[in-house]
């Protein structure tokens, strides 16, 4: 069940196997596995079946049927699927049904994808290890002694480990490209705008993007083709119209320029291994006849520590409608004062407290310039010297992470390292840009991420240029060997 999207449609359209049949597959390679990874947070394979068969009725009758029809896919639990549970990992959601679909999901339902479950996130998308989730621990399939990486560690084992042909992830500082890296599959975060964050639970709402995490550079081309475009119900998505993303992603890369930041490059936190398989990835671009320059952007250096204000902030501000009244957990009390607190006190994790209370901090009235304003004036040099950047490089790449997948509760009590592992992948964020991790090596069988970032709104040109060092190299073709369920665990 680790075959990609694209050759899972072939089959489908060739009548080579059914909808039903593929679903099938799926729930069987869940069962054997899922009790090991625990991608999921809920599964939903008894109202998927009708689908499938309805999907099958309709070839049969030679109607015509989307893009993805058949395709069983998972969904990140922070992305609102009308009447299924939509937690976000917490306790203070954990009830919670939405009466609504978010606009991706209504896409890729158009699309004919059939939904199989909900995966396992940090909560509030808050963490990089999916540890932070209020009901379990998500493993990585590569060793299951490892993180999957986060927030959208749960769909990134989901691919990875076969459990889903692709799923959907959110990203706001590194949540998709990250767990990416760690799985060995591929992660791509859109331009801030291309895609749709309606139905999105909003964490930092001017970083935050949903976006596939795939087995193949062509199968994100493909998704994100699907959930792209403009949606009035968000005043943020753009207007611009969507390309075919697929249609060029063979053109050759030959003269294309690739920068390589030194402040990332030389970060004393990147593992041997993982700088290693870096050069060879530089190898490989110039022996495809791309060229390959260090250059300096010194904003880099505080883009770490301006995101943990700003992502805060917004937090902080997004994260006040759960007060126990509306919806989601309420824990009764004398007053309403004491309810909330009582609320808010049980249903939200340590991690999530932690930014809220720093949130609140940095735009309270003594500290609002000192640090909230600062961060978005620095933000504002990081967009600018990605811009200077793009007028003389087609893309900018690096390692996606510092280090392979580390060993659950290594990081868990040290705040700041956890925050170190996203190190590569905020920069992108604050300046809102496309970005893409690749697998481009391994180090003690665990998998290494190659990160490349291109110009606003210009995915095509980015996928091409991934499309092209994935198509040189066999890392994508690796997968996970992930023991099965004993008896004895059921």
């Amino acid at each position: 069940m680790t075959l990609p999207l694209e050759i899972l449609s072939e089959a489908l359209q060739s009548g080579d196997t059914s909808a039903e049949a593929l679903l099938s597959a799926m729930r069987s390679r869940v069962d054997n596995i899922e009790g090991k990874v625990r991608a999921f947070v809920n599964t939903h394979f008894s109202e998927a079946y009708p689908k499938a068969k309805h999907m099958d009725h309709l070839r049969k009758k030679g109607e015509p049927l989307g893009s993805l029809a058949g395709i069983p896919i998972a969904i990140k639990d922070n992305i609102c699927v009308k009447g299924m549970p939509t937690t976000c990992s917490s306790e203070i959601l954990k009830n919670y049904r939405p009466p609504y679909n978010a606009t991706v999901v209504e896409k890729l339902e158009a699309a004919g994808a059939i939904i199989v479950g909900k995966t396992n996130m940090d909560e509030f998308a808050m963490g990089s290890s999916t540890e932070n989730s209020a009901f379990f621990n998500t493993r990585n399939p590569w060793n299951l002694e490892r993180v999957p990486g986060g927030s959208s560690g749960g769909s990134a084992a989901a691919v990875a480990a076969g459990e889903a042909v692709f799923a959907l992830g959110s990203d706001t500082g590194g949540s998709i490209r990250q767990p990416a890296s760690f799985c060995g599959i591929v992660g791509l975060k859109p331009t801030y705008g291309r895609v749709s964050r309606y139905g999105l639970v909003a964490f930092g709402s001017s970083l935050d993007q949903i976006g596939p995490l795939t087995r193949s550079v062509k199968d994100a081309a493909i998704v994100l083709g699907v959930i792209a475009g403009h949606d009035p119900k968000d005043s943020t998505c753009s207007t611009l119209p969507v390309p075919d993303y697929t249609a060029g992603l063979n053109k050759d890369i030959r003269g294309c320029k690739l920068a390589v930041p030194k402040e990332l490059y030389e970060n004393p936190g990147v593992e041997e291994s993982v700088r290693k398989s870096f050069d060879e990835a530089l190898k490989t671009y110039q022996a495809l006849g791309a060229s390959c320059e260090f250059i300096s952007m010194k904003s880099f250096d505080y883009a770490l520590s301006t995101y943990y204000v700003i992502a805060p902030a917004e937090a902080s501000s997004n994260l006040e409608r759960y007060d126990g009244v509306r919806y989601g957990l309420r824990v009764p009390a004398d007053t309403l004062k004491a309810m909330i607190c009582n609320s808010r006190s049980k249903g939200f994790g340590q991690e999530v407290k932690r930014r809220i209370l720093t949130g609140v901090f940095v735009l309270s009235a003594g500290y609002y310039d000192a640090y909230y304003l600062k961060a978005q004036q620095v933000r504002t040099l990081i967009t600018r010297e990605y811009n200077e950047a793009f007028k003389r490089f087609d893309a900018i790449i690096t390692p996606t992470a510092p280090t392979v997948a580390f060993e659950i509760g290594e990081k868990s009590s040290d705040p700041i390292a956890m925050y170190l592992s996203d190190i590569m992948t905020i920069p992108v964020n604050m300046a809102g840009l496309p970005s893409i991790s690749i697998p481009c090596g391994f180090s003690a069988g665990l998998p290494i991420g190659l990160q490349i970032t291109g110009k606003a709104f210009e995915e095509a040109a980015l996928l091409k240029i991934a499309y092209a060092f994935e198509q040189a190299t066999e890392y994508h073709k690796k997968e996970p060997d992930v023991p099965s369920v004993s008896a004895s665990e059921e």
